[in-house]
This record gives structure tokens, C-alpha cells and sequence, in this order.
């Protein structure tokens, strides 16, 4: 019995809450309107919910389910009675939520009903902003938004996941996996930029898109630079940025399977950020007293998925080169070579592998590793710098190939440092 009444003031709690948010928007939305579910209505509910489970558990299983019909009817009885004002879906919804809530409360799962409160509130609370920001969509919006969700949630699905080829070097599901990272990078800043100024916008898709793909980023923000040239700038810090976090989250991969040589990689991979950090600094101190860069117009498709193709097809190739080289012999009696052209296309691979095979007992040293890692982010470095070169705008190119090219410059210094 004690254990019922903790849960029957826990679920009173998680409807309280969900009935503040819901009186809230309502006295917001429709000033001087008096008769809606609130505070205490939801409160009733998350202990009908929670008593109700209790009896079905403890003496008959029909309670609830009778419960739930009950409320059903409640509701359509207030939709078409006369002289009635009648709850909507939204409310509907949320007073069953409400309901299991209590219900999943009384069954012991705290955990999904404080996520299941947690998400109710959200998407009740963010009722005006949502309303706001879904008047602004345009057809160009609508379009993109269903291509991405055909590339990602159709098209991917169904693409092989295994290695197919010469030396078994492709994987259709991870070309195809470039092509959804690219195209939804640039769906992705398309949809900050508009949400936000554009300079915000664009830095935050650059952060996230720095932890998906530096590479990826670089492309998109390069193709939309071209398109939208008076945010040139905005888009090279963004590629500064997004190529200057693939430093530290390879240090976190390094430093998940080997501390030591993650130690040995702090201060050289440091070095290599330094010029993008002086750069964004630079960016940041310029545009202190800017005006707000306004949302950029809808233009073409934000997707890009005709360039996501051809890089995702250079992509392929180059590991099939990588990988032919590696089988017959032409790099693999020399690590160095071999991590500079695996860096080409990938990070995670090489440097994983090198803080894998670290031994210690006189093969593969630390140092040696941390070398090659160093190499292999010049090499990405490299390829980042030709990709901006020759899709970005000019403004574009010049800003990202000095930052990336002072990049490998410290990061020949970098190297130097690995090895002692």
C-alpha cells in the first residue's frame, strides 16, 4: 500500500506539470477563455491513470481498457454536444498521455513516464513557436524536406550493408551514407539559416556537422557558398570550424582505446587547431558590432544531392585505390605512406587501427602511432582544402585555403613534436 501511494502522488506530480504547460499555453492563446483543461484536470487524470493500472493489476484486467473508453466517450460527448465548445486532438491526446503516465507509474516504469511527461510538456509548450516557424515554409521547404526523407528512410534502408567489388573495398551502404551526410548537412544548415540569423545558423550546423563529417561539411557549405556568396565568410568559418572539431573528437577516439597516445597527440593535434581558432577569433572580433546577417531567401535545392552523388562515386574510388594499393604490397611495407593516403578519406579508421596496435614491447611505438596520425590529418587537412578550392566561392577558397593551408604548415611542426 505504500508503494501505491508513492505512486499516486508521483503521477498527481508529472499531471500537474503537463496541466501547467497546457493552462498556460491556452490562457496565452485564447485570453479570457475560462472553460479548458488545466492544472487540475490533468492532475485527475494522471491518478485516474495511475489507480486504474493498479486495479487492473491487482483485481481485474478490464479496468483500465473500460477506463479508456470511458474517457473516449467523454470526449465525443463534449465534440458534439450542443452549445459546447469541444476539446481538440491536442488536448485529447495529451489527457491520454497523461493518463498512462499514472498508469506507467503504477507499473514501476518511472523512467519512460518522466520521459513521456518530458515530451508532452515540450510539444505543448512549443505550440506558438511551432505555428510561427511552419507558417514560413515555402514549396522549395516541402520538397527538400520529402527528398531527404526518401534518401534516409527509403532509399538507405534497402542499399546493401557488405563489401562488394575488387579486394571487397565498396560498401554500398556507407557511399550511400556519404550522399545522406552531405545532402543532410546542407539540409540541415538550410533549415538553421532559416530558423536563426544566418552567421548563427551557419555556426551551428558547423559544429554539428564537424562531429558527423568535417569532409561532408566542407563540400556543402563550399556548394552553398557558390550559391549564396554574400555569406562567403559565415560558411568559411563554418568550415574552419567543423575541420578544427575533427581534432578533438579524433583525440576522444584515440583516448577511448589508448590514454597513452592520446597524450602523446594532445599538443600536436592542439597545434594543428591553432590557425582555425585565431581565424574564428578573428571572425568573431570582426562581426562583434555587425548587423544581424538577415535569412537568406529560398533559392535552389538545399540538399545538393547532384554534388552528395559525385563525391559520394570519389569517395568510392579513392578507398578502392587505398585499398588495392594496400593489397598488393605498395604501402604496406612503409605505415607512414600508408596513413597519409588512408587520411584521404577518413579519419576514424587510421587512427583507431594506430591506437589499437600500439604494443609497447618494441613494434609499434606510441610515438610512431601518434606520427601517423598526425600524418593522416594533414592528409585530410589536404583533400578539405582542394575540396573548398574548387567548389567554393572566391571569397570562400581565399579565407579556407590560407586557415587549412596554415594548418598543415603546424601541422609539419606537429609531426616533428609526435615523434620525440
Amino acid at each position: 500500500m505504500h508503494t501505491l501511494l508513492l505512486a499516486i502522488i508521483a503521477s498527481a506530480g508529472f499531471g500537474a506539470v503537463i496541466g501547467l504547460i497546457r493552462q498556460w499555453s491556452d490562457q496565452t492563446d485564447k485570453p479570457g477563455l475560462e472553460n479548458y483543461a488545466g492544472v487540475r484536470t490533468f492532475t485527475f487524470w494522471s491518478v485516474l491513470g495511475c489507480v486504474t493500472a493498479f486495479l487492473s493489476t491487482a483485481y481485474s484486467a478490464a479496468v483500465l481498457p473500460v477506463t479508456l473508453l470511458l474517457v473516449g466517450a467523454h470526449f465525443i460527448w463534449q465534440s458534439r454536444a450542443p452549445n459546447m465548445t469541444g476539446p481538440g486532438s491536442t488536448t485529447f491526446a495529451a489527457t491520454l498521455l497523461t493518463l498512462l503516465v499514472g498508469a506507467l507509474v503504477s507499473w514501476g516504469h518511472a523512467k519512460e513516464a518522466v520521459l513521456v511527461s518530458a515530451v508532452t510538456v515540450v510539444v505543448l509548450g512549443l505550440k506558438t513557436p511551432i505555428h510561427s516557424w511552419t507558417r514560413q515554409f515555402t514549396h522549395e521547404d516541402i520538397r527538400a524536406t520529402l527528398q531527404f526523407v526518401a534518401i534516409t528512410g527509403v532509399i538507405l534502408p534497402l542499399v546493401p550493408n557488405q563489401n562488394l567489388g575488387p579486394y571487397q573495398a565498396v560498401n554500398p551502404f556507407n557511399v550511400w551514407m556519404m550522399v545522406v551526410l552531405i545532402s543532410g548537412l546542407g539540409f540541415f544548415g538550410y533549415v538553421m539559416t532559416r530558423l536563426f540569423d544566418a552567421r548563427a545558423g551557419v555556426l551551428l550546423a558547423s559544429l554539428f556537422g564537424g562531429l558527423a563529417s568535417s569532409t561532408a561539411t566542407t563540400l556543402s557549405f563550399s556548394r552553398q557558398s557558390r550559391d549564396q556568396p554574400e555569406l562567403s565568410e559565415p560558411y568559411a568559418l563554418g568550415v574552419a570550424l567543423a575541420c578544427t572539431v575533427m581534432l578533438p573528437r579524433t583525440l576522444v577516439l584515440v583516448g577511448v582505446v589508448n590514454a597513452e597516445m592520446a597524450a602523446d597527440l594532445l599538443l600536436p593535434l592542439g597545434l594543428m587547431a591553432l590557425p582555425a581558432v585565431v581565424y574564428a577569433l578573428w571572425c568573431f572580433w570582426r562581426q562583434r558590432r555587425a548587423e544581424p546577417v538577415p535569412h537568406p531567401p529560398p533559392g535552389k535545392n538545399p540538399l545538393q544531392l547532384r554534388s552528395a552523388l559525385q563525391f559520394a562515386l570519389l569517395y568510392a574510388a579513392i578507398v578502392l585505390l587505398v585499398k588495392a594499393a594496400a593489397h598488393h604490397g605498395a604501402l604496406a611495407s612503409s605505415l607512414l605512406p600508408l596513413s597519409f593516403v588512408s587520411g584521404l578519406t577518413d579519419m576514424a579508421a587510421i587512427s583507431l587501427s594506430m591506437a589499437r596496435s600500439v604494443d609497447g614491447n618494441g613494434g609499434l611505438t606510441s610515438a610512431l602511432a601518434a606520427q601517423a596520425v598526425v600524418l593522416a590529418a594533414i592528409a585530410n587537412t589536404i583533400v578539405k582544402a582542394l575540396i573548398a578550392a574548387s567548389a567554393g566561392s572566391d571569397r570562400l577558397r581565399w579565407h579556407v585555403v590560407v586557415v587549412l593551408g596554415s594548418t598543415c604548415l603546424t601541422g609539419a611542426v606537429a609531426f616533428w613534436l609526435a615523434g620525440r
